[in-house]
């Protein structure tokens, strides 16, 4: 899948976050990435952060579990998922 790579260290997963969304939602899969739209505006990395909990509580892990590798002040972002198998995470995102 292009928009999952799995690697030693965990799964690393395209996000096209979408701040300033009217609620908190996976969309599915866009251009490649994960489409996630946040309530949070992008401001002093809150949106990061927003995303990262949101994460954290659909995937039923704890926030450490999840970093985000690139992308800090981009709309596209790469993050590291680890103690997730590939289809466990697809079936928690519901893609």
């Amino acid at each position: 899948m292009e928009w999952m790579n799995e690697t030693s260290k965990g799964l690393e997963v395209r996000v096209r976050a979408v701040p300033r969304a009217s609620k908190n939602e996976i969309q599915g899969i866009h251009d490649g990435a994960v489409k996630i739209r946040l309530t949070t505006p992008p401001v002093d990395g809150k949106a990061n952060q927003a995303l990262i909990k949101f994460l954290s509580k659909t995937l039923k892990l704890s926030k450490s579990q999840i970093e985000l590798l690139q992308g800090d002040t981009s709309r596209h972002k790469t993050l590291r998922i680890s103690g997730i198998s590939p289809a466990e995470l697809q079936s928690r995102l519901k893609l």
